[in-house]
This record gives structure tokens, C-alpha cells and sequence, in this order.
């Protein structure tokens, strides 16, 4: 049998192209070897305030991105996460084999406390325990995530181990599966901090929604390093390299083939190219995503199969914790 992993994005903001190659892309990639659980983790966006109107069309946006990007629900499950009960029920259950103490270690917990002051809310300081649930409800063997939730994950571990000593062996460990290297994009106005939707710039990000001319403008604003030769070095260029990477993953071209194919030329004819080598990907997507996005019925029974496929096999973990613990 294949091993599983599970990931999942929140509908909150837009979805970028850090987004696509630290997670899409590898999905698609994935799917191919594991049987794969990936969902819009709609209630992890609830940590932070949500305008309702806004939050429901961004859950009906990133599930036509997902389509339109190529993940194949033929091929995967993908589902919302509030759609599955189960996802609720086991937090709960692991919230009371979940320290205190661990949770008030979670880096990201202390980052947005920071970023929220006037919310610090319990949902945002239970938030490792729902993702624990998403996990290991489907006994996942592989979480693809970037390295500011592999604490997350390791922290999944420790409440999965700390249950299986008590009742046995009920829940798979999981292991965090990190992004291939090139991955992690940088933001376009500042390059020592990864692409961000939830960015106070949209000069951060490229959109995979962004219309032509606005892509061009935001690569053409793209803070450069000094110099001005297109040359690879992620110490002393680091913005140029992230903007290099970009084009080496759109393109398939190494960066030695890249600088030699800019020698001699400047930022501006780089970033004239890479605007038009952006435009000429997302163009497909776009154009499949408009036509997913109009038809909201399609995507809901879509999303709705994949709910119900999952919710099958959570199922099946849910019983063995109730039987456990003595419910059931």
C-alpha cells in the first residue's frame, strides 16, 4: 500500500507563487507515489478575525486554484477541513494530552501573539493540537511543510507518542517531509523573508491571480542587490538570487545557463524577461481558473466528494481513540 501524506493551505489572502512551489507543485509531484489528503484548512483561519463574505469566496478561490493548478480529485482527496467533523472531535480529544508547557513553546504562537495583540486568542494557542488532529486522523506517514511548521509537526509526534504509550498502537508518527532546495521564495520587496500573503505589500508577492501588467509592475519594483551584474550568490545577492530562482523553476534553466545567457546585460532586461517568463505560466492557470471559479456548483461537489472520502477513513481512526479512552 502507498504511504500517505497529508497538507493542507489556509483560504486567507492570496494564493502566491511561494505557495505554489513550496506546496502545490510538490503535491502534484507527491501524489504520484503516496495516497494524498490535501485540504483548504479553512478552520485554522479562524485564529485571525475573518470577514464571513470574504473568507467563504477565498475558500471557493483556493479550491479553483488547487483544480486549476492541476491537482487532479480523481487522483486525491481534497476537501475542506471543516467539512470533516472528525477533525474537531480528535483536537479535542488531544487538547487533553497536550501540555501547557508545549504549547507555549510554539515559536509561531509567539510570532503572531505579536502580530495580534488585541486577539491572542485560545484557538491561536490550541492551533498545533487541531493540526496534530488533521494528521493523524488519516495516519499519515509524511507532512510536506515548510520550516516554520516543522515544529508543528515534531509537536504532533510527541502527543502521537505520548497517546500510543498509554493505549497502544493507535496513531502512525509522522514525519515532516521538507520542501527540495530552491523552494522557499523570498518576498519581492524584501528578500529575507519568505513570500507572504499575509504581507502588508502586495509588492511581496506575485498572485497566481495577478493580471499581466500587474505582474510586470510588481517584478519591474522587485528590490535588487548592488552591482548589476546577473550573477547567483544567495550571500551577497540575495534578492537577485531569489528572483533567479524564480525564473530557474518557471524555466527549467540551471543558473549557470542563466548567467551566461544575461552576460553583459543588466537587472532591467532580466526583469523585462522574467515578467513575460511569469505571465507565460500563469496565463493556463488563469485561464482554467476563471472557469473553475464561475461554476460554484462543480467546485462544491467536488469539495463535497472529497469530504466524504475522508471522512470515511477518519472514521476508522476516530473508533480506535473512543475505544481506547473508553467512549466507545
Amino acid at each position: 500500500m502507498k504511504k500517505i501524506i497529508f497538507s493542507g493551505i489556509q483560504p486567507s489572502g492570496v494564493i502566491h507563487l511561494g505557495n505554489y512551489f513550496g506546496a502545490i507543485k510538490q503535491w502534484i509531484d507527491l501524489s504520484k507515489n503516496y495516497q494524498s489528503y490535501f485540504c483548504g484548512v479553512d478552520l485554522h483561519a479562524l485564529t485571525v478575525r475573518q470577514e464571513p463574505k470574504e473568507l467563504k469566496e477565498n475558500i471557493y478561490k483556493l479550491a479553483a486554484l488547487y483544480l486549476a493548478c492541476g491537482l487532479d480529485p480523481d487522483k486525491v482527496i481534497l476537501f475542506l477541513q471543516s467539512e470533516v467533523k472528525k477533525h474537531v472531535e480528535l483536537a479535542w480529544v488531544l487538547n487533553c494530552y497536550t501540555q501547557m508547557g508545549e504549547l507555549s513553546r510554539m515559536t509561531q504562537f509567539k510570532d503572531k501573539s505579536k502580530q495580534n495583540k488585541d486577539n491572542i486568542n485560545a484557538g491561536l494557542f490550541t492551533y498545533p493540537v487541531l493540526m496534530a488532529a488533521d494528521i493523524l486522523l488519516y495516519q499519515t506517514h509524511y507532512v510536506p511543510v515548510g520550516e516554520d511548521q516543522k515544529q508543528h509537526v515534531e509537536l504532533c509526534r510527541d502527543i502521537a507518542t505520548r497517546f500510543n504509550n498509554l493505549y497502544g498502537q493507535i496513531f502512525t508518527l509522522p514525519e515532516p517531509m521538507m520542501p527540495i532546495e530552491g523552494k522557499r521564495i523570498m518576498g519581492l520587496d524584501d528578500s529575507s523573508k519568505k513570500m507572504s500573503k499575509s504581507a502588508s505589500s502586495e509588492y511581496n508577492y506575485i498572485a497566481l491571480t495577478d493580471e499581466p501588467s500587474l505582474v510586470k509592475k510588481k517584478i519591474m519594483k522587485a528590490v535588487t542587490d548592488s552591482g548589476s551584474g546577473i550573477v547567483f550568490n544567495q550571500d551577497k545577492k540575495p534578492a537577485l538570487a531569489n528572483l533567479m530562482t524564480i525564473y530557474s523553476l518557471l524555466t527549467g534553466k540551471n543558473m549557470k545557463r542563466l548567467e551566461k545567457q544575461y552576460q553583459g546585460k543588466g537587472y532591467g532586461d532580466f526583469k523585462k524577461d522574467l515578467a513575460e517568463v511569469v505571465i507565460n505560466f500563469l496565463e493556463p492557470i488563469q485561464e482554467k481558473y476563471k472557469k473553475l471559479i464561475g461554476n460554484k456548483n462543480n467546485l462544491d461537489a467536488v469539495l463535497s466528494k472529497g469530504a466524504q472520502k475522508a471522512d470515511k477513513e477518519a472514521e476508522k481512526t476516530l473508533i480506535k481513540v473512543y475505544k481506547a479512552i473508553g467512549i466507545r
